[in-house]
């Protein structure tokens, strides 16, 4: 199975940022017959901090997100904190994403699983990847023919998350896309004063260790400025680098 590819900001900020980034998986999907998906959430409901900037919502989000596949012709993710937002964002979007905390919310997963677009569910912090077998099987018997799966690391302390790469192969049981979020398992929730921190110096060795116990796509959030990014800015990977990490899990 040829690799996946996940990429884009965190959440959306504006539509110069967007375009930049946009322009930049467009020319490497070129360059590199990639299978890409650009990544941006219009709405960021599980913010540290009631003061956290959460998006546009989700009319004029969703909206951004359609104007960036009409200008580049990428395909498009983006996550849903409720079901009421399941039916709009899948008449834009080409895969509904289920962020980690609410991967068993039943109710979610059947909403999204309805609107017959891939369901991407992560896998929550506190969860095994064994675990998952079970919001596979609701999202499947809801309707979903297409079920993806991510790894995004587990909690066992405080600010702090810790990769068991095992959950990789434990997954790949129930599903043959499992996807590693390269970006979200280097941070350190909760460990920046009210926001999350994180370090994005280790982003490229999850990435390759990810390849080893068996991947099928890569997910990275990135930016052109991640020190000014107005979510996930300490483990997001600069723009100007992402074409080094992802050629690194190219080569045979």
């Amino acid at each position: 199975m040829n690799p996946l590819f996940i990429a884009g900001p965190c959440v959306i900020e504006s539509a110069e940022i967007l375009d930049c980034v946009a322009a930049e998986l467009v020319r490497l999907q070129k360059k590199y017959d990639l299978d890409i998906y650009f990544k941006a959430s219009f709405d960021k409901a599980n913010r540290t901090s009631l003061r956290s900037f959460r998006g546009p919502g989700l009319e004029k989000g969703l909206q951004m997100l359609a104007d960036v596949r009409e200008r580049h012709g990428l395909r498009l993710l983006t996550d849903i904190h409720e079901s009421c937002q399941a039916a709009p964002a899948a008449e834009v979007v080409d895969v509904l994403q289920i962020p980690a905390f609410l991967c068993r919310q039943t109710d979610l997963l059947m909403a999204a699983a309805k609107t017959g677009k891939v369901v991407n569910i992560k896998k929550a912090q506190f969860l095994s990847g064994a675990d998952m077998q079970y919001p596979v099987e609701k999202a499947r018997e809801s309707g979903a023919t297409d079920v993806w799966l991510t790894e995004r690391g587990n909690s066992f302390g405080y600010n702090n998350l810790v990769v068991d790469f095992r959950n990789i192969p434990d997954m790949l049981r129930f599903t043959p896309r499992v996807i590693m979020d390269c970006t979200h398992s280097v941070q350190r929730p909760g460990a920046a004063g009210g926001k999350t921190g994180g370090n994005r110096e280790f982003v490229p060795a999850m990435a390759l260790a990810a390849k080893a116990f068996g991947a099928t796509g890569y997910f990275f959030e990135t930016h052109p400025d991640p020190d000014s990014a107005l979510s996930d800015g300490p483990n997001m990977i600069a723009l100007q680098n992402l074409e080094a990490v992802i050629t690194s899990l190219l080569n045979p």
